[in-house]
């Protein structure tokens, strides 16, 4: 992709300012799926907290429970999303089934009604269409994009899905106020902007299939071999352990607005300020993990999510809190989420990249799951204030462990998985 003949600064640098340019045209199609169906999930994450604690009054426990749900509780589903995708070598479609059954998801919002138990089915279903998704489409993006610019790929096409992510709240907020609080209506117009997003998909995003990998590349015993991998297994401990640290955004608003006593109408815009940070930081930290290495990147974002979480109960308050605090975690996402899965994807097999995906956003997942409970446990027991300190000095020695764990991968292990 480069001339081997530029070696001045100025043509490096020009180099380096096309890069944005020379990325996949499926890596913007992907974007623009991802843009539109982010749109619809967040219309309902934006409100989902605040109708489930304020309006159906659960508890901490029962929040928790539900929250973890929402991204960990159909996560073994990701790794089988990812094994058939890498099989019939058809991620296209499996991320297809999987927006689909999110779309429809949007419909059972409606027919739940005011039954926790109802609700808390139909979340699993759009989790399993995102279990189902996640995976294959950032194999795509792998798959359509070389190596040295995977930062940058995942970088643009997470800025456009947060495009969408910025735009879903202020989308239900609008909604709300013009039908006077009516949650239905906010479910039925992210049930249509999903649909859409899975025309999007049909008409303009392209498989790659590549050619019919050797007999037995992709198979139960290749999947256990990967598993073997030392890097890959590390990458996976660090997945989880980062996962088990990490609390939900409903915990995190909900504990802003408690302190700061935001009224209801409010709520939404506080997913709105950290997606806002983060749409306008994913595209530069994608940039700069490229150039100064993936892991210090992704290092740097859990350092930031400690201030958050200290911040909390620290001794700013009222506007400037907001401010600081969901610009802070706006950058977390921005250094974490793409960043780590471009520091994954060279590291594993093309022929199982979409099943190595898998396998570690389901440790991250499951990891999730457990935290979720253990923290609205503790927010219980002991209060939000102790609850948040505890987690804050638990990410912080994450960090440390998963620097020590994923020491040197990002050198020279880059290229092991695109040799393999």
């Amino acid at each position: 992709m480069y001339l081997s003949t530029i070696d001045q600064p100025h043509a490096e640098q020009r180099s380096r300012g096309r890069a944005l340019f020379l990325l996949s045209g499926n890596v913007f199609a992907l974007g623009a799926v991802s843009l539109v169906t982010d749109i619809s999930s967040e219309m309902v994450t934006a409100v989902l907290p605040v109708y489930l604690v304020l309006g159906l009054h659960l508890s901490p426990v029962a929040y928790g429970v539900v929250d973890g749900a929402y991204t960990g509780a159909t996560a073994l589903l990701r790794l089988v999303g990812g094994y058939v995708a890498d099989v019939v070598r058809r991620r296209k479609l499996i991320a297809g089934l999987g927006y689909g059954m999110s779309a429809v998801a949007k419909l059972g919002l409606l027919a739940a009604g005011n039954a926790v138990g109802a609700i808390g089915a139909v979340i699993a279903i759009d989790r399993t269409g995102k279990g189902l998704r996640t995976a294959p489409r950032d194999a795509l993006i792998t798959l359509s994009t070389p190596p040295q610019l995977y930062g940058r790929a995942f970088g643009v096409h997470r800025m456009m899905d947060t495009i969408g992510a910025f735009a879903g709240p202020l989308v239900a907020l609008g909604i709300l106020a013009a039908t006077a609080q009516a949650y239905d209506a906010v479910f039925m117009a992210s049930f249509c902007i999903a649909a859409f997003g899975v025309l999007v998909l049909v008409l303009f995003v392209r498989d790659h299939r590549g050619e019919q990998p050797p007999k037995g590349t992709v198979s139960p015993s290749a999947l256990v071999g990967l598993m073997r991998m030392g890097q890959v297994r590390r990458l996976v401990l660090a997945a989880c352990l980062a996962g088990m640290v990490t609390i939900g955004d409903g915990f995190v608003y909900l504990l802003l607005q408690q302190r700061e006593e935001l009224g209801i109408g409010w709520f939404p815009l506080l997913a709105v300020g950290t997606n806002l940070s983060y749409l306008l930081l994913a595209t530069p930290l994608g940039v700069l993990a490229d150039k100064v290495g993936r892991l210090k990147v992704v290092l740097g974002g859990y350092g930031v999510l400690v201030l958050v979480y200290l911040l909390l109960f620290g001794p700013l308050g009222g506007w400037p809190l907001l401010v600081v605090a969901l610009a802070l975690y706006g950058l977390f996402y921005a250094a974490t989420d793409g960043v780590l899965m471009a520091l994954a994807g060279p590291v594993l097999p093309k022929a199982l990249r979409t099943t190595g995906i898998a396998l570690i956003q389901t440790g991250q997942a499951l990891s999730y799951l457990v935290s979720s409970v253990l923290f609205g446990l503790a927010w219980t027991v002991w209060g939000p204030a102790s609850a948040s300190r505890i987690a804050a000095v638990l990410v912080a020695v994450a960090v440390l462990v998963v620097g020590l764990l994923l020491r040197g991968l990002s050198a020279k292990s880059e290229t092991v998985g695109e040799q393999a």
